[in-house]
């Protein structure tokens, strides 16, 4: 494997913990000249804040190291709706800024109905004011976009905060309609993870611990997949499962493709 591809969230670091191992792990990558991308759902970061914090936990990165679905979300708006599209946006200030950078406007939340697309992202001030319009927006014929379907986020201390997921799932059942994902498991973002190492799939792996989102994503493009399953997983799902970043940094120095 020339180029690996990690999830964040539960694979590099838990909150703001590094998990163990994974330092080792992407030092030894490095050294021995593989191309690395880190690859997160997250709704509520860009790029640079997530270069950031790898470098605040002793990680080397470079920011086009880092993909967050909010990097390509206003190139979805731009294929899905169309250029310049009205949005209202369920989320962080974070994901507002993807939408009016992407060359978008943004839609008050008591002019929905004006909305062309409806995106929902994690939102920590989630209320049923922005569920009633979001799902009003969308039964409405507004287009219905979400950076990811992850029901929970992973904390410290073996924890969860509810993830995107379930909010997204309130909005879609409300409106009767489901959501486009532009994140993982759909291809655009490991598609251009492998644009950006100049690699083709059959030369990297992808590292993550969601089989709906990192394992199924990653083998739909062609990528090898390694599941990283503290508590054990089923046979068959990734082409390799590990319970600990340490045994895959015994499986790195003992493979032979």
């Amino acid at each position: 494997m020339r180029g690996f591809i990690f999830d964040l969230d539960g694979c590099v670091w838990t909150g703001d913990v590094l998990i163990p191992g994974a330092a080792d792990v992407l030092a030894l990558l490095r050294s021995q000249g593989r191309a690395l991308t880190f690859l997160t759902n997250n709704s509520r970061a860009r790029a640079a804040t997530m270069q950031a914090k790898l470098e605040r936990l002793g990680i080397q990165a470079a920011v086009n190291e880092v993909l967050t679905p909010l990097e390509i979300l206003g190139r979805m708006l731009d294929t899905h709706v169309g250029p310049a599209s009205r949005v209202l946006a369920i989320g962080g200030p974070e994901l507002e800024a993807a939408v009016v950078d992407g060359s978008h406007s943004l839609v008050p939340m008591d002019r929905y109905r004006e909305a062309q697309a409806v995106v929902v992202g994690n939102d920590f001030d989630f209320s049923y004011e922005r569920l009633t319009a979001a799902s009003r927006a969308v039964a409405g014929g507004a287009a219905f976009l979400t950076p990811n379907l992850d029901p929970r986020l992973p904390v410290e201390g073996d924890d969860f905060l509810p993830g995107c997921g379930a909010i997204v799932e309130a909005v879609a059942a409300a409106a009767g309609l489901r959501p486009l994902v532009v994140g993982k498991p759909e291809p655009p973002l490991f598609e251009l993870a492998l644009a950006r190492m100049g690699l083709t799939a059959e030369d990297a792996a992808m590292v993550g611990d969601s089989v709906d989102s990192d394992i199924r994503g990653a083998r739909r493009v062609g990528l090898t997949a390694v599941f990283l399953a503290p508590k054990g997983g089923l046979d068959g799902v990734a082409h390799y499962m590990v319970k600990s970043m340490s045994q895959l940094r015994r499986l790195l120095e003992t493979y032979t493709p």
